[in-house]
């Protein structure tokens, strides 16, 4: 399944930017009124430049304890981004994602302008009932495949019971 095709991507609300030299204090400010864990920091034509997350904010202010008055959100971004396109398939990217421990997924365009932004919990919700699927597909086709496999875990219960009761009866 392509990122684009999943329904969390059409009905999602634009992404939350900020340009570089934003005040982080500011940013908070939106973060929090709209309940967002993270944000995009663009150049003047809608590029990402970087994104800060909740843990940004920990580890790269609170932490070395900079003023959140006077730092700016180019100060503390995360400029290593991960960038996936609206084509790109949704488990390739959960699994980058979960290998790599980031929860945030900038998607753009072609051009490289922000179109929106996934989390990990966009792709949980639809992939945890999806591989629970998959994974009953595959014991069905396993038994479907291999009749004597079903009839091979028959014959060990039977006889499993039987030295059982056997030995039951000797005691």
């Amino acid at each position: 399944m392509k990122i684009k095709d999943r329904p969390e991507f059409r009905s999602k609300a634009p992404v939350l930017t900020f340009g570089p030299e934003a005040v982080v204090s500011d940013a908070v400010a939106v973060m929090s009124e709209k309940n967002y864990g993270a944000a995009v920091i663009v150049d003047a034509d809608h590029r990402p430049l970087g994104i800060v997350t909740e843990r940004d904010f920990m580890r790269r202010l609170l932490n070395k304890r900079l003023n959140p008055d006077e730092t700016t959100l180019a100060q503390i971004m995360t400029v290593d981004l991960k960038m996936a396109r609206a084509d790109d398939d949704l488990l390739d990217w959960l699994r980058l994602m979960s290998n790599e421990r980031f929860r945030h997924l900038p998607v753009i365009d072609d051009q490289g302008v922000i179109i929106s932004m996934m989390s990990q919990g966009d792709f949980v919700s639809y992939t945890w009932p999806e591989l629970m699927g998959r994974l009953g597909e595959q014991a069905r086709a396993t038994f479907d495949v291999s009749p004597s496999l079903v009839l091979m875990v028959a014959g060990f219960a039977v006889f499993a019971a039987s030295v059982v009761t056997i030995f039951a009866q000797l005691r």
